[in-house]
């Protein structure tokens, strides 16, 4: 009998046909769940389509681009706006920044479709194998999508809205053109938009000259702008821009000797150790923000985003000399003052020095209480006696400074037994300076300057302003010193004065008393006034000529006192000064008075012009971002008789005698260091060295210096124009006029005399000018005040005239004109200047309220961009002369 064969068979008697039911079922149900995958993705589809936005904002791309403001020779000096952006067409982007960010963002860009779906399992598997999101798999495209129309939320419905729109622009727009927007529109960190705006802002140089480091530099940007960026953080934007170059070697972008040069180039990042953050080559801060204020009152908020390009009256050359020659003098005083002591007194621990991350930590908020200021950097004290001192700028910038030149200047803080408050031990905070000489570059330690300076340079001719610097450092307070500063000028308006005297009579050869005199309080009404020469000197008698060479204070009171001091108010008004700030009084010979800087450079470029009154202008035209032009300046020129200011024989002898003070006056050294003969200048020190200052001019540049302090006191008994003020304008005028041949005086007016050497008015020849000015053998105030007389013995004494100017040619001298001027918008908050300051509470006399409109806004006809003394006005005055600009 035989055994039946075992059955592997299933309950159910059928062998396997579960299994294959199973297979079948789930086979059938994924080819549903396909179908309606399929169905849904349709509808989804379907749906989702023609929601996408059109490319319109790609295919015609227009940025918000910001105000731009350039000198003109066309160097960028200022930037204002939300986005900085520079937008370069594909072919105007260098090779090797395109190269760069393929390597570092989408080496496959050319080859994919818009999704990279090998990058994405790459960067899937990666991430999976480190436990973390490490990688991403985005590409160009997605990003582009993703900055143009998308949110950054990271949810599943804007991520398929991203796929589907980073294939229809797939579809619509070339690879050259997705690469082009890419670059323009990217964002890479401290406001700026774009590679051509970050090679500015971080390199300081257009983007077709970077080199391959740089270029890697950039490129490694946008994984983390906040993180990677050179300013910010340059060690983690080396390590990344190490990456790319590897990157750019194993495409095939760099042969393995460039990549290994461009490893070894030192990068210079503009923010970082002092360097300007701003990203410019030229520290034009002050006129470009002078110019921002100007466009506002056009242009109100769309200033900021229409792409208006302003074209100032800089010269680049001269504002970065401007810029130097500030700087220095205020630091060469600077060493020469006691120094205050440190900045600042933080904890230290005990070795922290060995470990430089933790010094680093301790360091962080340093910068924040002492930032750095261009080339003076704050350092941290580690160790300091008075041979040497150790101090960190970081863990790993440890500077030694041993020189004993350098510690002589800060010598009293090294001494043991200095007060707390000025001595420099561990944990000082202080500023390092880094100087250069015949053995190289070392350090020296100086505290930050409280000195101020201003200095403007304008052409006589026009009244462009070349140079613009109102301050020591733009980024600790945008107040602008040649604009709104309101000083005395001391004996720099004396000038002035001499040129009125010139109109009533005296000539350079009038004798005139350098006696002492004093007048008591019943005399002036007020208290008793004992005015004093410089160093208590006094002649007998000197020359008009030569009173103003030596700048002698008793000469200038007795001319001022025999043409009457409301002849001198109103005379002065005629080069540009506030009759309301000059009051009619003897002082007034002696600068006590009030004017800004620029209102002085105005005053004597009518000396340097013949004897117009130009108005001083700094913007020569504007365009949009095409280079349409929208405005163009039409300014009164050196020649238009009605902008005559004073009679052209005055301005002539003025102009004599100027050159002779900068050739053996108290300017001497103006002449001695240029070796040119075409210079004129006036020194200008106030009592007890207030204020210092020095104005000189050739025939095609006129400049003024001002030095001192924001809250007045004494700069200190051995400062004055001559030395100070003086330096500080030949440190600019050197380079400036290096390679300028001398010019030649211009040709002695008609009705100009000459008798033995000196000049005479033809209205006022020998024998009738006024020959002396001097004191009777008596005590009488009468003889001090009017004692005058001729060659020949007739009474010349000085007759009142009806009004400044009826000597004069029937040119009619008072009609400076001006064309309307742009009111300026209420000052930004930190443009705002500090109670107390020279500024607060002085606006122009007559001006409106800030921002209201004035004539000559654009609500009251065409807007100006000229500048007069007090800045920029809000005045106009009715006239027939061409408008100074309008928009087209």
């Amino acid at each position: 009998m035989s055994t039946p064969q075992q059955s592997s068979a299933t309950p159910g008697g059928k062998s396997g046909l579960p299994w294959k039911r199973i297979l079948v079922k789930a086979g059938i149900a994924a080819a549903g769940a396909g179908v309606c995958g399929a169905v849904l993705l349709g509808l989804a589809l379907a749906l989702a389509w023609p929601s996408l936005p059109d490319l319109h904002a790609m295919t015609d791309y227009r940025p918000r681009v910001p105000l731009r403001i350039y000198t003109a020779d066309k160097v960028l000096i200022g930037e204002y706006g939300e986005e900085h952006r520079n937008v370069l067409r594909f072919d105007e982007i260098p090779a090797v920044m395109r190269q760069a960010v393929l390597a570092a963002e989408d080496d496959r860009f050319y080859s994919h479709g818009g999704v990279d779906w090998m990058g994405v399992a790459r960067a899937v598997l990666t991430n999976v194998v480190k436990g973390s999101k490490s990688q991403g798999g985005s590409t160009i495209t997605m990003q582009v999508a993703r900055n143009f129309y998308l949110s950054s939320e990271k949810t599943y419905s804007r991520k398929f809205y991203e796929l589907l729109l980073t294939f229809k622009i797939e579809n619509e727009l070339s690879k050259d053109q997705i690469l082009e927007l890419y670059m323009n529109q990217i964002y890479l960190g401290h406001r700026a938009y774009g590679f051509a705006a970050a090679s500015r802002t971080y390199l300081g140089k257009p983007l077709s000259e970077v080199t391959p480091a740089e270029a890697a530099m950039l490129a490694g940007i946008p994984k983390a702008p906040s993180r990677f960026n050179p300013i910010t953080n340059f060690p983690r934007a080396e390590i990344r821009q190490h990456y790319v170059l590897g990157r750019m070697k194993t495409l095939g972008y760099l042969t393995p000797e460039q990549a290994d040069e461009a490893l070894k180039q030192h990068l210079t990042i503009r923010g970082a150790d002092g360097t300007s953050a701003r990203g410019f080559a030229v520290h034009g801060d002050y006129p470009a923000e002078l110019a921002r204020q100007l466009m506002y009152g056009v242009f109100q908020e769309d200033t900021y985003s229409k792409g208006i390009d302003v074209y100032t009256t800089i010269d680049s050359k001269a504002q970065e000399a401007a810029y130097r020659a500030v700087r220095d003098g205020v630091l060469d005083y600077t060493r020469r003052a006691v120094y205050p002591g440190p900045e600042d007194q933080i904890d230290l621990p005990d070795g922290v020095e060995s470990d430089p991350q933790a010094l680093d930590e301790v360091l962080d908020g340093v910068q924040d209480k002492a930032p750095d200021s261009e080339d003076l950097l704050a350092a941290v004290v580690l160790s300091a006696s008075p041979t040497e001192v150790k101090l960190a700028r970081s863990g790993r910038d440890i500077i030694t400074i041993s020189d004993k030149k350098a510690l002589a200047v800060v010598a009293r803080a090294l001494n043991p037994k200095a007060s707390d408050s000025q001595r420099i031990r561990r944990g000082s905070v202080v500023y390092i300076h880094k100087t250069g000489d015949k053995d190289g570059d070392s350090w020296e330690i100086i505290n930050m300057p409280a000195l101020q300076a201003a200095l403007v340079s304008m052409a006589p001719q026009d009244g462009a302003i070349r140079a613009m610097i109102g301050g020591f450092d733009y980024n600790r307070g945008t107040f602008n010193r040649v604009t709104q500063a309101w000083r005395q000028p001391g004996s720099n308006i004396k000038p002035f004065v001499y040129a009125a005297a010139l109109e009533r009579g005296f000539t350079p050869a009038t004798q005139i008393s350098d006696q002492p005199f004093m007048l008591t309080a019943a005399q002036t009404g007020s208290k008793d006034w004992q005015p004093k020469n410089d160093g208590n000197k006094y002649e007998p008698m000197l020359t008009l000529r030569q009173g103003l060479y030596r700048s002698k204070n008793m000469v200038s009171i007795r001319i001022l006192q025999a043409i009457s001091p409301q002849y001198a108010q109103d005379y002065l008004t005629r080069f540009g000064f506030d009759k309301s700030r000059w009051p009619a009084v003897l002082p007034l010979a002696l600068g006590a008075g009030g004017a800004t800087p620029l209102q002085v450079v105005n005053g004597y470029s009518v000396f340097a012009n013949g004897g117009y009154r130009v108005t001083p202008y700094l913007v020569d035209h504007v365009t949009d971002r095409s280079g349409k032009v929208l405005m163009q300046a039409q300014p009164v020129k050196a020649g238009d008789e009605a902008a005559r200011a004073i009679d052209p024989r005055t301005a002539w002898v003025m102009d004599d005698i100027l050159r002779g003070v900068a050739t053996s006056g108290t300017a001497a050294r103006a002449h001695q260091v240029l070796k040119r003969n075409d210079v004129g200048g006036k020194t200008g020190t106030t009592n007890e060295a207030v204020d210092v200052w020095f104005s000189g001019f050739t025939p095609a540049l006129a400049t003024t210096v001002w030095m001192g302090f924001d809250q007045p006191k004494s700069l200190g008994t051995n400062e004055f124009g001559s030395g100070l003020a003086l330096s500080t304008w030949l440190d600019f005028m050197q380079p400036v006029l290096k390679g300028v041949p001398d010019a030649k005086q211009a040709p002695r007016p008609d009705g100009l005399l000459v008798e033995n050497g000196e000049y005479y008015f033809s209205e006022f020849p020998p024998g009738q000018a006024v020959a002396s000015l001097d004191l009777s053998s008596g005590d009488a105030l009468t003889d001090f005040l009017n004692n005058n007389r001729s060659t020949d013995g007739v009474d010349t004494s000085v007759k009142p005239l009806p009004a400044p100017g009826a000597a004069l040619a029937p040119s009619n001298p008072n009609s400076a004109v001006q064309a309307p001027l742009m009111p300026i918008p209420p000052p930004r908050a930190d443009n705002t200047p500090a109670a107390g300051s020279p500024a607060a509470g002085s606006p122009a006399a007559g001006s409106p309220a800030a921002g209201s409109p004035a004539a000559g806004s654009p609500a009251a006809g065409a807007p100006a961009f000229n500048l007069d003394g007090n800045g920029v006005s809000a005045s106009a005055v009715t006239t027939t002369a061409p408008v100074a600009a309008r928009p087209l």
